[in-house]
């Protein structure tokens, strides 16, 4: 666990051995497709799990820098856990920032620990990368509890999560201007694994973030009490506009696949002897500024300097993201047939930069959510 030496607070590291477990991981998951239990129990361990955490209730008290810190570490050398800590660190937010003194004071320690991991289950076939038209539902129950019926898809953690945060619709949406994420009458509630009717489904079969546990999760005769609801009932807009202020980007999970990809052109490079020719290094220098430039920005986004930082937020996961597969594709360029080969690292990461664009919002809804702020 994170604590403080002389009044100052430490920061969770990626332990060598970890990091090592994270890489042999990676390799092993990129051919079961399933989640690496064991890893994932060393990183319960780790203390990376209170990063997101306020201090007051056993955490790192990390903000959006630090958590983009941590999950482009994580990144570098298995994007799969990456994501799940990304996901985990954005309900422990959520909670912090919408959860009352006692969802807090329950819930907070165990996501710090590492006694819980959690997982947002949001999209479902058909409401589209907006989560709009949602087909599950939340019903209030006689006794002031809600009853939760149908399926989520996409998400990220299926199985091994101790804790969802799931997005339902509670009321029939207004008539009124469609909004661009999200939809009135929609409400998010945490749920725990361990609640009769909820069943997670692992048969996705991804070509990337193969290690992820992204699956379906069902929801049939789900009973969760009021005190589980995670915000003002029907208004979970509200949290959902609140999320890409915060300056926690999935780019951080891109550059972390571009940095891993960047350091096999070079080591191929030097071990080839390569690097005696101008026209290599600078395309290796090329990589290394489109690199740059893209964490320039993934690391505004965690400061929060701009005058609009949701909007910094959204550029940068489309940019990020992009770089990232277009560093990928030039890495593969340089190492020839060394890359073609299904044992090749660099595919994996190519796979996983892929996944990055279409992970919520997606690149093109990213565009519509930015092009919004120019209509009048």
């Amino acid at each position: 666990m994170p604590g403080t030496i002389s009044g100052l607070r430490v920061r969770p590291q990626l332990t060598p051995d970890l990091r090592a477990k994270l890489r042999e991981s990676a390799e092993r998951t990129a051919l079961t497709g399933e989640p690496d239990h064991e890893l994932l129990t060393d990183f319960r361990k780790s203390g990376l799990t209170a990063t997101a955490v306020p201090a007051e209730y056993g955490g790192a008290g990390g903000d959006a820098r630090e958590v983009n810190r941590v999950v482009e570490e994580l990144a570098t050398v298995n994007p799969s856990v990456a994501i799940i800590a990304f996901q985990h660190f954005a309900v422990s937010s959520r909670i912090a920032e919408w959860g009352t003194e006692q969802q807090k004071s329950d819930l907070l320690p165990l996501l710090a620990d590492g006694t819980h991991l959690a997982a947002s289950a949001w999209s479902e076939t058909g409401a589209g990368a907006a989560k709009q038209n949602l087909s599950s539902t939340g019903t209030r129950r006689t006794d002031g509890g809600w009853e939760l019926n149908g399926a989520k898809s996409f998400t990220t953690g299926a199985s091994i999560a101790d804790l969802y945060l799931v997005l339902v619709q509670t009321e029939q949406p207004d008539q009124g201007p469609r909004r661009a994420y999200g939809a009135a009458g929609q409400t998010f509630f945490l749920v725990t694994a361990d609640t009769p009717g909820l069943v997670p489904d692992l048969s996705l079969d991804l070509a990337g973030m193969r290690g992820s546990a992204t699956g379906f999760v069902s929801m049939e005769r789900c009973v969760v009490p009021d005190e589980n609801r995670l915000g003002p009932e029907g208004r979970a807009t509200e949290i959902i506009a609140g999320v890409r202020d915060s300056g926690a980007t999935l780019g951080a999970v891109a550059i972390g696949a571009a940095r891993a990809a960047f350091d096999l052109a070079v080591d191929h490079a030097e071990r080839r002897g390569l690097t005696e020719r101008p026209t290599v290094r600078h395309r290796l220098v090329d990589l290394a500024t489109r690199l740059e430039s893209a964490r320039a920005l993934v690391e505004r986004a965690g400061a929060r300097t701009s005058s609009d930082p949701g909007m910094t937020t959204l550029h940068s996961k489309l940019y990020a993201s992009t770089a990232a597969e277009e560093i990928c594709l030039d890495v593969a360029r340089m190492l020839g047939s060394a890359g073609y080969v299904t044992s090749s690292r660099l595919n994996l990461l190519l796979a996983d930069a892929r996944a990055v664009a279409l992970m919520g919002p997606t690149n093109d809804l990213a565009r519509e959510l930015v092009a919004l702020t120019w209509r009048s």
